[in-house]
């Protein structure tokens, strides 16, 4: 990266700073209620903007000269592309995903869909069906934007299936009987209890973040020798980053 596309970058957080702070990732923990409430505001907002022009998409396409060419931007705005499908399940239902008493019915529906490859769906079944396309067809979209991002084809492959086997895990946690306790008690610690909601947020969130170190980091994510002039302290605050809110501080300091 050249003196150029580093005074680029310079820029592009001085507009992120500049950006208004309903349009920034919540930082630290949400709870399932304000987590739903947070998408609820931001992904309609964030494809408002793609439909006036405002923004590129697919984000993973975008340089760092680009608005909301930042690596939090990018990282962000990825996973509400694969969000949008279970924000447009019709119905508004949501607690399918996120209450307690919900989750083996969510879980069996899920772990009952046929795995399929595509990004356009339509919406025909019941309303846990329907999540469960919408979570693949979410699934499939970061798949699309790895390929286009260029993330190594290792990390590509088994997405679907790897998440499949968290959702078959969470299935057996909350067979137990004190699950709705202990789920309670994660949720008073601001942990997070295996929900779907959490867990299809985590998963977009991680798969979002390789999409994001491919698309801008290149080599300074560690999958080359070769070096890429970018600032230090950024490389290293997104490799420790579990979140684009965690990046934040870069876009203030």
């Amino acid at each position: 990266m050249g003196t150029a596309d580093l005074f680029d970058w310079l820029h592009s957080k001085k507009r992120l700073s500049n950006r208004p702070a309903a349009n920034k990732p919540p930082p630290g923990f949400l709870q399932p209620d304000v987590l739903l409430e947070d998408l609820a505001r931001r992904v309609p907002r964030y494809l408002a903007d793609v439909d006036q022009g405002r923004l590129i998409r697919p984000a993973c396409k975008r340089s760092l000269s680009d608005t909301d060419g930042d690596p939090v931007s990018v990282w962000d705005h990825t996973r509400l592309e694969a969000m949008q499908y279970v924000m447009a399940v019709p119905g508004r239902r949501f607690e399918l995903l996120s209450g307690p008493a919900r989750q083996i019915e969510m879980i069996d529906a899920y772990l009952l869909q046929r795995p399929h490859e595509n990004t356009v769906i339509d919406f025909t079944g019941t309303t846990s069906a329907n999540f469960a396309i919408a979570i693949v067809a979410g699934l499939n979209w970061l798949t699309h934007c790895a390929q286009l991002a260029g993330v190594p084809p290792a990390q590509q492959s088994g997405t679907i299936r790897n998440f499949r086997k968290l959702v078959t895990v969470a299935h057996r946690w909350w067979l137990a009987e004190d699950a709705s306790e202990r789920c309670a008690q994660m949720l008073s610690r601001a942990e997070q209890p295996p929900l779907m909601l959490y867990l299809i947020w985590s998963e977009y969130t991680r798969l979002a973040k390789q999409i994001t170190a491919a698309a801008l980091l290149g080599a300074s994510s560690g999958r080359s020798a070769k070096p890429v002039s970018l600032p230090a302290d950024l490389v290293a605050r997104f490799e420790a980053a579990k979140d684009p809110g965690d990046l934040l501080a870069i876009g203030t300091a």
